[in-house]
């Protein structure tokens, strides 16, 4: 699975090309080269198709089919599912929140929609078959199960803390708005599908090139024995490092994945740079403003806190089990 996702035909491709027209790949610039259009390359091939299937999957499921659906669970379950409904739906945190506040202002239980809000960007079916091409099929399965408990658990406590107080009174007064959803065709669907790689692909290419600039410049031009000293073994906080690192930037799994191959080819563990992974993905700095408007300080705090834990026992578990599952 690992030698389909990678493309490694694709690789090869790029630098039979890059040879025929004098590059020496030999060297830091041809290297940086190469790694940088075959990551750019590959990503955006599977974004598309990615994106183009899980559309279509998500024209069965608008939003009010998916908070009725949540409505006929109760306790954990509904957590479980509210969770599980995150790995279809939006791939960063920002398009996540309009749906928690939609959720929220619905009615549903606060930690039920919160296990959606952390799953959602976490642990999307997307960044399961990136974390598959890059480090292997054991990898990607067990960040997304490690995922989801981290979602399910951090919701359960948020509804156990009783915060509904800290959602902003203009989301629990508003009235769910019942959207008819008819039934569409299936050249619909496919439209929509195909509207909704456009529009992604729009918004998400530039940090695509932006990422994959990042790895291939710690790929080629950063000294291993500079990522070993800060993110490797010898560093018992790299993991809490790395995900303080990434919480001020802002990307989806898509636009940090270069980056993360490129820092664990330099000796950085990989619970690390999964770590920072989720930092980037899950507590962007722009989605905790946007999250700001709709909850009050204190919830958001608990928020931050609950994911940063999870986010730091996951990179601590992964380093453990690295020598077993790469």
């Amino acid at each position: 699975m690992k030698q389909i996702l990678g493309m490694k035909w694709l690789n090869e491709l790029v630098g039979d090309f890059l040879s025929l027209i004098g590059a020496d790949l030999e060297s830091r610039l041809g290297g940086g080269i190469q790694f940088f259009l075959y990551d750019v390359i590959k990503i955006t091939i599977l974004l598309c198709v990615l994106i183009y299937l899980i559309s279509y999957i998500q024209s069965y499921f608008p939003p009010e089919r998916s908070k009725k659906i949540l409505g006929h669970f109760h306790g954990i379950w509904a957590n479980c599912i509210a969770a599980l409904l995150g790995t279809v739906t939006p791939f960063c945190s920002c398009s996540s929140i309009p749906l928690f506040i939609g959720f929220t202002s619905a009615g549903l239980p606060l930690g039920v929609t919160f296990s959606f809000l952390i799953s959602s960007p976490m642990v999307d079916v997307g960044s399961l078959i990136l974390l598959m091409s890059i480090f292997g099929t054991k990898v990607a399965i067990i960040y997304v199960m490690l995922g989801l408990v981290v979602a399910v658990i951090g919701g359960t406590l948020i509804e156990k803390f009783h915060m509904e107080d800290q959602v902003e009174e203009f989301i629990r007064k508003a009235s769910a708005v019942g959207i008819d959803s008819s039934s569409l065709t299936q050249k619909e669907r496919l439209i929509y599908a195909k509207d909704q790689v456009l529009e992604t692909l729009k918004k998400v290419f530039p940090y695509i090139v932006i990422g994959v600039g990042i790895g291939a410049v710690i790929h080629n031009w950063i000294p291993q024995s500079f990522v070993e000293g800060i993110l490797g073994r010898k560093n018992p906080f790299g993991v809490m490092l790395a995900t303080i690192v990434g919480i001020p930037l802002y990307a989806d799994t898509f636009g940090t994945i270069s980056i993360a191959e490129a820092l664990l080819y330099k000796g950085a563990q990989l619970g690390t740079v999964l770590a920072f992974m989720l930092g980037v993905t899950t507590l962007s700095l722009p989605s905790l403003i946007m999250l700001k408007k709709a909850i009050k300080t204190k919830l958001l705090v608990v928020f931050i806190t609950i994911c940063v834990v999870g986010i730091v026992i996951v990179g601590y578990l992964f380093n453990l089990m690295q020598g077993m599952i790469l």
